[in-house]
């Protein structure tokens, strides 16, 4: 049951953030085993002055088209199946979209269950 954020400075055209967005959905479903109607995600644009990032953290040589990537899921995930989402991500990401390995940042932010609510004030997953 993912949440995904997807943070980039203003600038993309349309079409480029829907190709953005259509590939991190669909590597989600494909490597994090998510069914395909599951999908929530969000684009945020930012201006320059409030989008800051190191350019060179873990000597990693990041421009102004640096991706960040938050994913909210459920806890449990091997952490084989998160390397291989990485790999896969940043591997289509790169080869559909334009986009510099280097310029993907990726975070997953495991939740419990009953962390989640899809409506109704119900908390549809709580054990």
């Amino acid at each position: 049951m993912p949440l995904t954020r997807v943070s980039m400075i203003k600038g993309r055209s349309l079409e480029a953030k829907n190709e953005i967005r259509d590939i991190i959905g669909q590597v989600i479903v494909d490597h994090l085993k998510v069914p395909s109607d599951d999908r929530f995600l969000i684009i945020e644009e930012l201006e320059k002055e409030n989008f800051n990032f190191h350019p060179t953290c873990l000597e990693i040589e990041r421009s102004d088209e640096l991706l960040i990537v938050q994913i909210f899921l459920n806890i449990g995930r091997p952490t084989e199946m998160k390397k291989e989402f990485y790999k896969e991500l940043s591997k289509q990401l790169h080869q559909s979209a334009n986009v510099r390995t280097e310029d993907l940042f990726i975070n997953l932010i495991e939740v419990t269950q009953d962390n989640w609510s899809y409506g109704d004030g119900i908390a549809q997953f709580a054990l």
